[in-house]
């Protein structure tokens, strides 16, 4: 097995694969299978953690009958070390304020504006076509106006996206599509609650109790409050 560090020469320096590949973070398993000419075929890459390349090996070693003359395996260990400070420059944004929101700028932006309510990663990636933004460049590289820009694209989300990927369709009070990101997540949430609750239904009913809304079974779980231990007779 051999390992390397994002360049193409450490390929060739050969590492003990128990000590090098535990202390990665992420890990990118390569194995090549032999085919019927004895030949290894077209690599298959996978990504997992240092742990599970381990186990991958061991597994696919035993399939074949042994790793040294029947399987190649690369193991391409990727460190993710933070970038240093005078690599960023001066103009490089440490945190960015997107729709009430601390996002953080030393993550990639599609990972940064999952921070923000409302915003998952396929939200966050389809917010990234919108503005033509690399998702996997840091977001502390983004200026003033691309930082305007995007959060305007936040605003206008529900414009340029079919239905489906919205969280608010057909809203009660005003009958629009929308997408609720940031603090309109959460009164919107608290609002429907208290609806719930005035108009004393059954979910507004359980909503007031503290007990499960949706059906789930509440005799073993979901035992909140004052918990009293079974007494024996003397």
């Amino acid at each position: 097995a051999r390992w390397t560090d994002n360049s193409a020469e450490d390929m060739d320096k050969g590492t003990d694969l128990w000590h090098s590949i535990p202390m990665a973070k992420c890990c990118f398993f390569v194995l090549s299978m032999p085919n019927q000419n004895n030949k290894l075929s077209k690599p298959v890459c996978s990504r997992l953690s240092g742990a599970n390349v381990i186990i991958a090996v061991l597994i696919y070693g035993r399939l074949v009958g042994g790793m040294r003359d029947t399987v190649g395996v690369h193991v391409m260990v990727n460190t993710m070390a933070r970038p240093k400070d005078e690599d960023l420059g001066d103009d490089f944004s440490y945190i960015l304020r997107m729709a009430d929101t601390d996002m953080d700028g030393l993550k990639p932006l599609a990972t940064a504006l999952t921070s923000v309510k409302g915003i998952g990663a396929r939200t966050a990636i389809q917010i990234c076509k919108n503005t033509g933004f690399d998702a996997h460049r840091l977001a502390g590289f983004l200026d003033t106006d691309q930082q305007k820009e995007l959060e305007g694209a936040i605003n206008s989300y529900a414009e340029h996206v079919p239905l489906w990927m919205l969280n608010r369709q057909r809203d009660l009070e005003t009958g629009d599509e929308i997408h609720l990101t940031g603090q309109n997540v959460r009164f919107t949430l608290k609002d429907d609650i208290d609806r719930l609750r005035t108009m004393k239904c059954y979910r507004g009913v359980r909503h007031a109790s503290g007990n499960k809304v949706r059906g789930q079974r509440g005799r073993s779980n979901g035992r909140g409050g004052l918990t009293l231990g079974v007494s024996r007779k003397k």
